[in-house]
């Protein structure tokens, strides 16, 4: 049984993350737990003026936010009619990343999905600084879902590497099921930095020879600090249907998030993102 936790604010992103979940899983046993957080700062001073106390705040919009779920849950079951999946109502009230590892942690969770928006042509995407914060401090895998994507097959899967590190089969469980659930290919992308430095770190091909079906190891050598744009150019000039990388410390995330800033990210991403974390839940 898996245990997927569905963080919401109940837009019209996190709606298609859903969506696509209730079809990436449906031959698989899952919980999924749907997730809102609440924040103090959502508190306005109109909302003062009509409650009488906090109390009375927090449970108007905790049972606002628990009827919204309630309201999701009904849509999906009759939508879907899975009985492989079963539901589950979270509502917290803390920091956004913080109750997803404490979800994460307690519920046994095995992937965080999300959703965020999307782009096109070749302007910049805002991603929610929730969702930056996730994919960089959470315990779990995350995989991140771009607005109004349809879930259509996992014909297949690229997984970019500096190779700075080398891998452990444990920490790649997840892309290793996904890849055999689908009969997906894998890519290998093997990228080189400005100093041309990361091809001389680890050797990782024999990992993925000896884990993997018959990965493709293809390479890019890019004296360009945006590595992101040469990945994205590999994307569709291959028809990739996710992209996957490992979140490490010295990291190459952070190159993916270059300079501009976390919310501000100089590519647009628009096929399924799946980040796996620094370590083991």
């Amino acid at each position: 049984m898996k245990s997927i936790l569905l963080p919401t604010d109940f837009s019209k992103n996190s709606l298609n993350a859903i969506h696509f979940a209730m079809r990436f899983f449906k031959d698989q046993a899952c919980d999924f737990y749907f997730m809102n957080v609440q924040k103090a700062s959502s508190f306005i001073s109109d909302d003062m003026m009509v409650v009488a106390s906090s109390a009375t705040i927090y449970n108007t919009i905790v049972g606002a936010a628990k009827k919204s779920i309630s309201n999701i849950i009904l849509d999906v079951k009759k939508t879907y009619a899975n009985d492989k999946h079963t539901f589950h109502s979270i509502v917290d009230y803390d920091n956004f990343t913080d109750a997803i590892n404490q979800v994460s942690v307690n519920r046994n969770i095995d992937l965080v999905l999300m959703g965020t928006k999307g782009a096109s042509g070749l302007e910049k995407v805002i991603f929610g600084s929730n969702t930056i914060h996730v994919i960089q401090r959470c315990l779990a895998p995350v995989l991140v879902i771009p607005d109004g994507y349809r879930f259509s097959g996992l014909s297949k899967i690229v997984f970019a590497t500096t190779n700075l590190e080398p891998f452990a089969i444990e920490d790649m469980a997840l892309l290793k099921e996904w890849v055999e659930l689908y009969d997906a290919e894998l890519d290998i992308l093997h990228i080189a930095d400005q100093n041309h430095l990361a091809y001389v770190a680890f050797d990782n091909h024999s990992f993925f020879n000896t884990y993997f079906k018959r990965p493709k190891h293809d390479y890019i050598d890019t004296t360009k600090k945006d590595m992101f744009s040469e990945i994205y150019t590999y994307i569709h000039a291959n028809k990739i249907k996710m992209l996957a990388i490992k979140n490490k410390k010295h990291s190459f995330l952070k190159r993916l998030f270059n300079n501009d800033g976390l919310e501000t990210l100089a590519f647009k991403i628009d096929i399924p993102f799946l980040v796996l974390p620094c370590s083991g839940k």
